[in-house]
């Protein structure tokens, strides 16, 4: 009994340890994310190996591990203040969807670092925009070249991101800010634009009916002249006979009187 105490306590420092040392090896890497060895008495950070994936890991206790978010993320740049080609002050909003490339965090934690968001990312969006912007009248950033500015600040952004083991999913205008009285400025303009698009659509469609009906006249016209052309008295006697009979042959009582002159074509008086 007296040696009892003697046997645990050392067992029960064993058990201790190995908890310690289990807690210290054991490493959990969470959905959508994924590890980056890092090897204290090695070559340190694991480039030519898979990085730590999903779920339960056991590594030395004296090994480091970094975890990182390979989901899609999104980073709001919020009223970046950007020069027009003509020098005036422009505010942009933009998002920027990115990840990590899930084949190159190693690189990506080496190079970078795990802060790779505010080293990388962000002034390459920037200067990206203040390239783009610079290209372009504010006129053109406020209406009609808010797609191309958009993907050419994608294809720049890209451009530099790619070689930094990031992934750059899209790049999204969201609000270009103009000096109001800019701003001011250009509505009238396409206002006054829309007006005079207005007043020449107006003008096309009333030549467009002045010809209809100048065609429709034109045709009656022709189709007159190649009747009178077409009748003369023998047509118009035997059409006058025609009618006649056909009046003859009608139950109603009526007074005939026999014409005179050229023609001789009767007359039929009386419904009753």
């Amino acid at each position: 009994m007296d040696k009892l105490p003697k046997i645990a306590l050392p067992a029960i420092f064993i058990i201790i340890a190995l908890i310690i040392l289990i807690a210290k090896s054991a490493v959990t890497i969470g959905s959508g994310e994924a590890g980056v060895l890092y090897r204290t008495f090695g070559e340190g950070v694991v480039t030519d190996e898979p990085s730590l994936g999903e779920g339960f890991h056991i590594v030395a206790p004296w090994n480091k591990v970094f975890v990182y978010n390979v989901r899609q993320q999104e980073l709001f740049e919020r009223e970046m203040s950007v020069l027009s080609s003509n020098g005036l002050e422009i505010k942009l909003d933009a998002s920027v969807l990115y990840q990590p490339k899930a084949g190159t965090i190693g690189f990506l934690h080496q190079t970078r670092g795990e802060q790779y968001l505010n080293s990388v990312i962000i002034p390459a969006i920037r200067s990206a925009t203040r390239s783009v912007v610079g290209r372009y009248t504010p006129e053109q950033l406020y209406s009609t070249k808010r797609d191309a500015i958009q993907n050419e600040i994608y294809e720049e952004t890209k451009k530099i991101l790619d070689p930094q083991y990031i992934q750059l999913n899209a790049v999204l205008v969201r609000d270009v800010t103009l000096p109001p009285t800019i701003k001011e400025a250009i509505e009238r303009k396409l206002k006054q634009e829309q007006e005079s698009l207005e007043y020449e659509f107006r003008l096309v469609t009333a030549d467009k009916e002045a010809q209809k009906v100048r065609i429709e006249a034109q045709g009656k016209a022709d189709a007159n002249r190649i009747l009178s052309a077409s009748l003369n008295d023998q047509i118009l006697r035997d059409k006058g006979i025609e009618a006649t009979m056909k009046l003859a042959e009608s139950p109603n009582s009526k007074v005939v009187i026999i014409g005179s002159g050229d023609t001789g074509m009767p007359i039929i008086l009386g419904n009753n």
